[in-house]
């Protein structure tokens, strides 16, 4: 079976080959994904993204000095909406495909996005994640955090912390010319060598002048190469690590909020990552 060429990097007719330009297209003419010029950052745009990333970590900061026992998940809503505004920029979630609110939050066995409610109270010992997305200049950035409201139980709090490492493992394991496939792989190694299991209904992504480009990013081993990558990529990885099983269903209530199969908790961290030749940088915190 000959394996399908994907032709996505092309050179303008009568322009000279670079040498970025012959390794990329050394890969294509060996049948891997190539991504297409367009997802390869300017540095100008870099440094776009880059800015819109401080806010959206200042955003993040806030909501971590400020998330307590008794706290709506409303108020994180207004926190979110009114530091992004004063700061010149745009919540991406709000009005995104009807998304109704600034921020998803999602608490214990919600996997991701949970609609901020007046009527959902934080209570000691609840794990949830809050996801947050900005605009700026035009520019787009995306991280989110894990927050254990007081104190919990030792599995939870594992939980917790083994997403955070698998968001370092997959990390390490994105190298400029490795495959986006490493990345699911490594992750799902230590998920699994601790007990967890790995969603695989939802993905990390590219990002930056939209709020969802390519690649993909897959968090679970799909034991395929997917797309090559590049410096000058910028993409999120965001594992979502579950306690129980990894399968998930959407509430049908609002169309929106991902909840795991058997209700055990759930935990995932992001970061928005630029590839350079040495690895990646992280542009969120």
């Amino acid at each position: 079976m000959v394996k399908k060429i994907t032709r996505n990097w092309f050179v303008p007719k009568g322009s000279e080959l670079t040498e970025f330009d012959k390794k990329i297209l050394s890969f294509q003419n060996r049948g891997e994904i190539v991504p297409r010029p367009n997802l390869i950052k300017t540095p100008e745009q870099i440094e776009g993204i880059r800015r819109s990333g401080v806010v959206n970590t200042g955003v993040l900061d806030l909501v971590e000095s400020k998330i307590r026992p008794g706290m709506s998940t409303a108020e994180i809503d207004r926190l979110v909406y009114d530091y992004t505004t004063a700061h010149g920029a745009v919540p991406a979630p709000l009005n995104y495909e009807g998304f109704p609110k600034s921020v998803c939050t999602s608490v214990n066995e919600v996997v991701c996005h949970g609609i901020p409610s007046e009527d959902e109270i934080l209570e000691e010992g609840d794990i949830v994640n809050v996801d947050v997305s900005t605009i700026l200049d035009g520019y787009y950035s995306d991280a989110s955090r894990m927050f254990i409201v007081g104190q919990t139980s030792p599995e939870k709090e594992k939980l917790v912390r083994v997403a955070k490492e698998c968001l370092d493992v997959g990390r390490e394991a994105a190298r400029p010319w490795g495959f986006v496939g490493d990345i699911g792989k490594a992750i799902a190694r230590h998920a699994h060598k601790n007990g967890f299991s790995v969603v695989r209904d939802l993905c990390g992504h590219g990002v930056g002048l939209e709020f969802h480009e390519d690649p993909e990013v897959d968090h679970y081993n799909t034991h395929r190469h997917g797309m090559l990558l590049v410096p000058g990529m910028v993409f999120t990885i965001e594992p979502m690590i579950n306690m129980g099983t990894w399968e998930v269903f959407i509430d049908e209530e609002d169309g929106w909020t991902v909840v795991t199969e058997d209700e055990l908790p759930s935990a995932q961290w992001e970061h928005t990552f630029v590839m350079t030749e040495d690895g990646l940088e992280v542009l969120t915190h």
